[in-house]
């Protein structure tokens, strides 16, 4: 089977690496462009594209999709099935019926909860005690395709949206190569989206680091877990503007505005929350390195 593959970042680089370990011809790769990247703003390709690279297949990285170019590339290439994973673009209806086999996606929730670009950190910072990757054909309506199948795992109390994007991305390529052997078998079934329980992540930005704490502390707790790796939660300490990556919450009776410092200490700095309070343990002040709450305070000392 010939496969034209489209995704861009780590989590995709999994699933073309299960695609090509599984023996699956791959004509070519599509990713987006290089970009600058650190504070040097050093000019980096994709995972995506680095891995095809060392395994000599030809990489395309259109800035366009819509010009008629990127589609007369993959009709070149013959593809009988296209295979997306966090590309990053939807694709015109153009491309979409290209090959014979249709255009299969994998997504990190499961469809149709959390369509869009960031459904994994929105679902860890909605508290959701469960997710999973789907596959679907893919439509030109965002994330709307019939579901071919879906494998579920529970998101666990502390974890981070990180880490579960780790252990999602082999899930996904499971569920991609699954979905491969069944369209060259003829066995793929197709169910519809419920788009009345449709619900949407949109992306990440860094205007969404600043904790609130006028919400209830495990609340302010799941935020500090899906915005990790990025932007990362920020809080005000001491009168700097402190990344926060790691914390609790209780429910005990504080007596003070949502928002306050109330202690610190070995357990860490305690912040008061709607419904109780929220202990950071793990934070990094401006210009230093990321470090326990515990030794923070040793450098740090809180006038309370």
């Amino acid at each position: 089977m010939r496969i034209v593959f489209m995704g861009t970042p780590d989590f995709a680089a999994v699933s073309l690496k299960c695609v090509l370990d599984a023996g699956y011809e791959v004509a070519g790769v599509f990713t987006q462009p290089d970009r600058p990247v650190g504070r040097r703003q050093r000019l980096t390709a994709p995972p995506v594209k680095e891995l095809a690279l060392e395994r000599g297949i030809r990489v395309y990285q259109p800035t366009k999709l819509r010009d008629g170019t990127a589609a007369q590339i993959i009709r070149s290439l013959d593809p009988q099935v296209i295979a997306v994973v966090a590309y990053g673009r939807l694709l015109p209806r153009e491309i979409l019926e290209i090959p014979p086999l249709g255009c299969v996606n994998i997504h990190g929730s499961l469809l149709p909860k959390y369509r869009g670009a960031a459904p994994i950190q929105w679902a860890v910072i909605n508290g959701e005690q469960e997710t999973g990757v789907t596959c679907q054909f893919m439509a030109e309506a965002m994330d709307a395709g019939d579901v071919i199948g879906a494998v579920k795992t529970p998101i666990y109390p502390e974890e981070t949206a990180g880490e579960l994007f780790e252990r999602l991305a082999p899930m996904g390529g499971a569920l991609l190569c699954e979905t491969l052997c069944a369209l060259e078998a003829g066995t793929v079934t197709r169910i519809p989206q419920e788009e009345s329980q449709a619900t949407f992540a949109p992306p990440l930005t860094k205007e969404m680091a600043e904790l609130d704490f006028n919400v209830p502390g495990r609340s302010v707790v799941d935020r500090i877990r899906g915005l990790d790796p990025w932007p990362v939660a920020t809080a005000v300490i001491n009168g700097e503007k402190c990344k926060i990556f790691k914390a609790f919450s209780t429910k005990k009776a504080v007596d003070a505005p949502p928002g306050r410092v109330i202690s610190a200490g070995k357990a860490g700095i305690e912040i008061s929350a709607a419904d109780g309070s929220v202990t950071v343990t793990e934070i990094q002040a401006p210009g230093g390195k990321r470090m326990s709450a515990a030794d923070y305070l040793r450098g740090h000392p809180l006038c309370l």
